[in-house]
């Protein structure tokens, strides 16, 4: 029986077209321990925003839509209006602010 060897690529696309057609347990002879981290998290600041379950809802259809999850969505929308108040030399939020004060009062 002919040994199935493990690919020598970088491409994700090949990796995982291997990988939907074999199992990690057929390789555990090439398998070696590392004692340094292979994969380091990113140094960034986590943010918890709280919506309504409809206003998740609809972040999810946006989501599901770009084929993306909800916090890639949420990262792109923050990053465009950093990127635009930083353009504008406005503060991000200070059109926002004012339709929600316009809104709580009446």
């Amino acid at each position: 029986m002919k040994r199935t060897t493990l690919p020598n690529t970088d491409s994700i696309e090949e990796l995982a077209k291997f990988w939907d057609a074999h199992d990690l347990t057929d390789f555990e002879s090439d398998l070696e321990e590392v004692a340094e981290p292979v994969f380091v998290r990113a140094k960034g600041v986590t943010l918890s925003i709280a919506l309504e379950p409809t206003e998740a809802g609809h972040l999810q259809q946006i989501a599901r839509s770009r084929g993306v999850n909800r916090n890639t969505v949420i990262r792109q929308w923050i990053l465009e209006r950093l990127h635009q108040s930083s353009s504008t030399g406005r503060p991000p939020n200070k059109a926002s602010n004012r339709t929600a004060r316009k809104s709580h009062r009446g």
